[in-house]
């Protein structure tokens, strides 16, 4: 049995970007950057960014256009695809994705319906759940628990 899965969380580095193919199919492209920080063996902390290319199609891409901006926080699932194709300078190039099946926005959404960060608080933020299956008129709103969290 094989497995092509990844889940990411972290924050928007760029608003999508969202393209009309001609076959009337929308596609969105963003890029989500993830941090790590461990200790290494002398006791200092390290830090390392990784930087993840999404891509989104047809509803979900809309969604994203309409909702997502740099420095949103997001929860991506999907599965991995590499692309190649060759340049206008004639070199192969090849560049791996992450192509996004379903996404939650971590951050809440303000009394104005706005989306940005959340002000601090003591509280977490409901985190708005949008799936291929449902158009942004369907939102479900839930509060995200750490027990949730399939990792």
């Amino acid at each position: 049995m094989d497995l092509n899965r990844a889940t990411i969380i972290g924050r928007l580095t760029r608003d999508p970007e969202l393209r009309s193919l001609p076959s009337g199919r929308s596609v969105a492209s963003f890029s989500v950057a993830t941090n790590r920080q461990w200790t290494d063996a002398n006791g200092q902390k390290q830090k390392q960014v990784e930087y993840h290319n999404i891509v989104v199609w047809s509803k979900l891409a809309e969604t994203a256009n309409q909702y997502l901006r740099k420095g949103s926080r997001l929860y991506v699932e999907g599965h991995l695809q590499t692309r190649e194709w060759t340049g206008q300078d004639g070199n192969k190039r090849t560049r791996t994705e992450i192509v996004c099946d379903n996404f939650i926005m971590l951050d809440g959404r303000p009394s104005d319906g706005s989306f940005s960060a959340p002000a601090a608080s003591g509280s977490a933020p409901a985190a708005s759940t949008y799936s291929p299956v449902a158009g942004p008129s369907e939102v479900i709103e839930e509060e995200i628990k750490v027990e949730d969290i399939p990792f």
